[in-house]
């Protein structure tokens, strides 16, 4: 139904889809931000996993050295070269792959729309640890399929792959489990006891497993990495989502890619690629240098990160009457406050708040439920500054909070 504007006019009106949809609650802020930057203040911005780490020369000098005299087309599954680097990474872990089970995507993002497109009917439900990646509800939205959370605390560590909870969660048209490890935004980290349970509660109500590993490599404590791939007894239902973007701190190359061994899941997905035409020519050969850069590489970014871990929780950790669980992995850490609002705080933070001319930034962590009321007073903190400014940062939030409570005579 249209709707009369005055008289003479109609309202055009959008989908009930992107209707329903929410803002981002990672960039939400921004323009307030860069409001009060625009006067001088210097914001520390933890809000959005956007690493500092210089990407790795090989992708802009692979890009430059292209010289081909057309820039043209490529297969809409990806380039043979990116392809076998990608294989030659997953090599490390034990993972054999081949072309055929990976499809290159723009960015980790269009990875997972393009899978919840093959997989979901509308009115399907997908089970997701809660708290979760915003934007699984943006990509679930698009699909009219439902995202199921399966309920975690601050207070248990955000622990979710154990039986019993998947159990509750569990309804006649779950279809699917999705799941991030290392994850985002809390930094929980799955052994392969965790994942042998998830495999096994797959397996036997016959659902999908959607793992989304882009934080694969950022595990911390001298743990295990680890990968679904592994898991070959349960490779008909595994698909993984990876990307550059974290990895090798090339959020803007946007390059992503589909892996699974299901050959009708990735003929699936190839329909819906081919719709899309291809992925940027230029930016696949710059993304396979980076896959065959060794471990070396990858190890040194881990204890960069891991480092970075260690102030913010330290730092963290001095404020009175917070929750905080030291994260295992990803670069996220998630807090809850002696505070009744999350978003309130941020807002007295960047407009009100400032220690020699400086605050800082987070994302609220509400939006990163579906359970109402839940996460009003949890903030996700991104260590994507170096170790310094991490502290710097936590300081500030401590001093934030302090000065906030005062003001709200707490």
């Amino acid at each position: 139904m249209h709707e009369l504007i005055g008289k003479d006019s109609i309202k055009m009106r959008l989908s009930d889809r992107v209707s329903s949809m929410q803002f981002s609650p990672i960039r939400g802020f921004n323009k307030l931000a860069a409001k009060e930057e625009a006067k001088g203040k210097k914001i520390y911005h933890l809000n959005i996993g956007q690493p500092d780490i210089e990407t790795p020369k090989a992708f802009i000098e692979t890009v430059r050295a292209y010289d081909d005299k057309v820039l043209s087309y490529s297969e809409s599954n990806g380039i043979p070269q990116l392809l076998d680097a990608i294989i030659g990474y997953y090599k490390l872990y034990d993972v054999n792959l081949t072309r055929d089970n990976i499809i290159i995507t723009n960015g980790g993002s269009e990875a997972l729309k393009l899978v919840f497109a093959t997989v979901l009917n509308p009115g399907d439900e997908i089970m997701v640890p809660e708290p979760y990646y915003t934007n699984y509800i943006s990509f679930g939205c698009e699909t009219v399929a439902v995202i199921n959370p399966v309920p975690t605390t601050a207070e248990d560590g955000y622990a979710w792959a154990v039986k019993e909870k998947l159990e509750a969660a569990l309804t006649p048209d779950t279809k699917a489990i999705c799941c991030n490890n290392p994850n985002n935004p809390t930094g929980r980290v799955l052994s392969r006891e965790d994942m042998k349970v998830v495999c096994e509660f797959a397996k036997e109500h016959n659902l999908w497993i959607i793992s989304d590993e882009v934080y694969r490599e950022f595990v911390f404590d001298g743990e295990e990495i680890t990968t679904f791939g592994m898991m070959e007894e349960y490779a008909d239902r595994i698909i993984l989502v990876d990307s550059v973007s974290k990895r090798y701190s090339a959020c803007g190359a946007r390059i992503g890619a589909v892996i699974s061994k299901n050959e009708e899941l990735m003929d699936g997905v190839l329909k819906l690629a081919q719709g899309r035409l291809c992925v940027p020519t230029l930016e696949q050969y710059g993304a396979a240098a980076l896959f065959r850069l060794g471990p070396d590489y990858l190890n040194e970014a881990r204890r960069e990160y891991e480092s970075r871990r260690d102030a913010a929780y330290e730092e963290i950790s001095n404020i009175p009457n917070v929750i905080c669980e030291k994260p295992g992995g990803s670069f996220y850490l998630m807090a809850k406050l002696p505070i009744d609002d999350a978003e309130d705080f941020l807002r007295f933070l960047i407009t009100e708040f400032e220690d020699e001319g400086e605050s800082v930034m987070f994302a609220p962590a509400e939006g990163f439920y579906k359970t109402p009321n839940k996460g009003k007073n949890e903030i996700r903190i991104a260590y994507v500054l170096n170790s310094e400014k991490m502290r710097r940062s936590a300081k500030l939030i401590r001093l934030g909070i302090e000065a906030y409570r005062e003001k709200k005579g707490l």
